[in-house]
């Protein structure tokens, strides 16, 4: 059976490292040539590409900061510089910022940040891959707790609410060429800021908190990527990787 993804090219976005480090290794896997973005990370940036490049796919490290509003915009372009034959066929946007902040103390600087970086990035970096006028795909990166509230992260909660909006409303504007989906990771990785005992610590004790009582892992979250990117006839959806968490209807704490 032909594989829908080997010789293709995809841009992959916060690729450094956890989830998108994963994502870029089974693309790799599938013989799909990297485009491997990071902010300032770039000595594992540089990592990821040399294990994808080991498992015999091109990979190449482009840096920008999406917190420059036109970052999005120039990095598209040199990426599809760097592109074979000029031409990228799946966008990944999994770049995010993850500021802690409740509702009493959210500030715009925050919140334009959040939505700058989460929201605002992978709309322009979709409309580079509209504008190819060719076939494509493009998944974004959403997050489980979408369906209830994350009261310690407001302004990152507020700008995953955007790009889930924006997901839908991309599907329907770059339609037919371009399909959009997202996938919402649940209970996968503790927060990047907890070192390895407690981030075990966190998984532990948050694993109650979805239907299959476990926490999942980046390869989970990488299969659903890679389903949504071959799958030709699905757009506009969102699949959740989250142990059953959607229909708990329970809060992390």
């Amino acid at each position: 059976m032909e594989d829908l993804l080997a010789g293709r090219t995809a841009l992959v976005t916060g690729a450094a490292r956890r989830l998108g480090a994963e994502i870029c290794l089974a693309l790799a896997a599938r013989g799909v040539s990297l485009l491997v973005h990071c902010r300032s990370s770039r000595e594992e940036a540089e990592d990821t590409a040399a294990r994808a490049r080991a498992l015999g796919a091109g990979a190449e490290v482009l840096a920008a900061d999406f917190s420059s509003p036109a970052a999005a915009a120039a990095l598209w372009r040199r990426a599809l510089n760097r592109a074979p034959e000029h031409r990228i066929d799946f966008l990944v946007n999994n770049a995010a910022v993850f500021p802690g902040d409740e509702l009493a103390d959210i500030s715009i600087t925050s919140l334009k940040q959040c939505l700058q970086v989460n929201s605002f990035s992978p709309l322009e970096l979709g409309r580079g891959l509209a504008a190819q006028g060719c076939e494509s795909a493009m998944v974004n990166l959403l997050d489980a707790r979408l369906n209830d509230y994350d009261r310690e992260h407001v302004s990152y909660h507020l700008s995953k609410r955007m790009l889930f909006s924006l997901t839908r409303m991309m599907s329907r504007e770059f339609a037919p060429a371009v399909r959009v989906n997202a996938v919402s990771p649940g209970l996968i990785l503790p927060p990047p800021d907890l070192d390895e005992k407690a981030g075990a610590a966190y998984l532990k004790r948050l694993s109650d908190t979805n239907l299959l009582k476990r926490h999942g892992s980046p390869r989970d979250v990488a299969r659903a990527v890679l389903f949504l990117l071959e799958s030709g006839f699905i757009t506009g959806q969102v699949l959740q990787v989250d142990g059953g968490r959607s229909l708990q209807g329970c809060f992390y704490g």
